[in-house]
């Protein structure tokens, strides 16, 4: 464990001046500040006030007027959070400043906070070592790269882009030798900043790219997920580029996934809890529990790893994106895809997360879904072989997943399970924010209302 005294005796030795925190909201937005060496010392064991409007507020800093966690009756108080002290990264970009991960915690300054989503993933966390159990997980990203800025995009009314490169190049070798340069330049930027990736390829569509963060224990995938798209978004900036991690850009091309990869192991042994080879698929019963689990709440949790508006123009048939809670194995059409293999390898790949979901939300919702089903020895029905958008008008109504958040985010908010995983008052908290979102959208005219009905109606 690092410790405040050991890290401050360095910095004072180094010169270091200042460090850098950042503590993540509702949406998996990273907000922060710098923060003098001497503020660092002062809160490195203990912790320190952040406004909680950061908890109460949506993506463009707008305030939830329905929120009875935080609001203008609550005046914004300041709410705890502490560093992270085994989180230290050193920035490259900026002479090594270091930067920290930080959460927010309960008035006590030791309890998890209600409503802090890194907090929250902890809670699960914590159930699932009162079971016996570690989790392993691995986040998988697509996101579009265009040859614009902040300032442009704005000016061009996000119309007319211009991707990096042009044209359909999924897994193009030719356009990683041309972008040689910057493709190696940003793995070595990934593995400075301690979130190193497995993979990187072009995927289908312009200006696109898969990225793999290697595999880590629970906690610390989560957090290298969210780094990983504030960090991947500063360094093309940097370069006079733009990133997205939007669910879907347009609707010419497939939407952009945020794959989460998940095995568990037995925290006395460390050997998989996924893993028997003498059973079909060499999935252990316990993993036919999680799986079940997975399936069975996916509906139900939908909603923390589908959370926006646009989430759900990704998920439509045919489109790389499932659309209802199946299973299989090795197929990539259905939301579940078990991948076996070894003691190590054996695992489930979450394909219905969006890339514009908040990692430790994900995290939190697949991780407790598939505990409810070890604890509840939850069965788990037949795989589905092939197509698994030829056989979904077969499936029974709680498979079927929505196609917008307003009705996902109903059943969020009728979910016992959800609760008992979460805490209600969470639960109440992120329903409320995502009705919001949902009114934002509601009062706004679409540029496809004004074509549609501006002159004829």
């Amino acid at each position: 464990m690092t410790t405040a005294e050991a890290l401050i005796a360095d910095y004072s030795e180094e010169g270091i001046r200042r460090v850098k925190l950042g503590v993540t909201d509702i949406d998996g937005v990273i907000r922060g500040k710098y923060i003098s060496l001497d503020k660092f010392e002062a809160i490195a064991s203990a912790t320190s006030g952040f406004c909680d409007c950061v908890l109460g507020w949506d993506v463009d800093d707008a305030l939830y007027d329905n929120s009875t966690f935080t609001g203008w009756h609550t005046a914004f108080p300041d709410a705890l959070y502490r560093l992270d002290l085994n989180t230290e990264r050193r920035l490259t970009e900026e002479a090594n400043l270091p930067y920290f991960i930080g959460e927010f915690v309960g008035n006590d300054g030791e309890s998890l906070h209600p409503i802090c989503p890194r907090s929250r993933l902890k809670s699960v966390i914590d159930l699932a070592a009162d079971m016996g159990f570690t989790a392993r997980m691995a986040f998988e990203y697509e996101f579009f790269i265009f040859d614009e800025t902040p300032r442009s995009v704005r000016e061009k009314n996000y119309q007319n882009l211009v991707p990096i490169t042009p044209g359909n190049f999924g897994y193009s070798t030719l356009r990683t030798h041309v972008l040689s340069d910057l493709f190696n330049e940003f793995m070595d930027y990934c593995i400075d900043h301690d979130f190193a990736l497995e993979g990187l390829h072009c995927e289908t569509g312009p200006g696109v790219w898969e990225a793999a963060i290697a595999v880590d224990d629970c906690l610390a995938a989560a957090d290298k997920a969210a780094l990983f798209k504030t960090f991947a978004k500063a360094f093309f900036q940097k370069r006079g580029m733009i990133a997205t991690f939007m669910a879907k850009w347009s609707m010419d091309y497939p939407g952009q996934s945020g794959h989460c990869h998940q095995s568990l192991f037995n925290r006395d042994t460390g050997e998989s809890a996924f893993f028997d080879a003498n059973r079909d698929h060499c999935m252990s019963a316990t993993m036919n529990h999680y799986v079940a689990g997975l399936q069975n709440y996916l509906k139900p949790l939908l909603a923390l790893s589908a959370p926006t508006i646009n989430s759900y123009t990704r998920l439509v048939k045919g489109a790389w994106a499932p659309t209802a809670a199946t299973w299989g194995v090795e197929n990539r059409t259905t939301a579940l895809r078990v991948i076996p293999g070894s003691g190590k390898s054996q695992r489930v790949e979450y394909r219905i997360g969006s890339a514009d979901a908040n990692p430790y939300l994900t995290a939190a919702a697949t991780l407790g879904a598939g505990l409810l089903g070890i604890r509840d020895g939850l069965d788990l029905a037949d795989p589905v072989v092939g197509n698994a958008y030829a056989v979904q008008d077969e499936l029974p109504a709680e498979l079927q997943l929505p196609g917008n958040l307003k009705d996902s985010n109903r059943n969020l908010a009728n979910s016992a399970e959800a609760r008992e995983l979460f805490g209600a008052e969470f639960v109440e908290h992120y329903v409320a924010s995502r009705d919001w979102e949902v009114r934002e959208h509601e009062r706004y005219v679409s540029d496809w209302q004004l074509k549609r009905y501006f002159e004829i109606i």
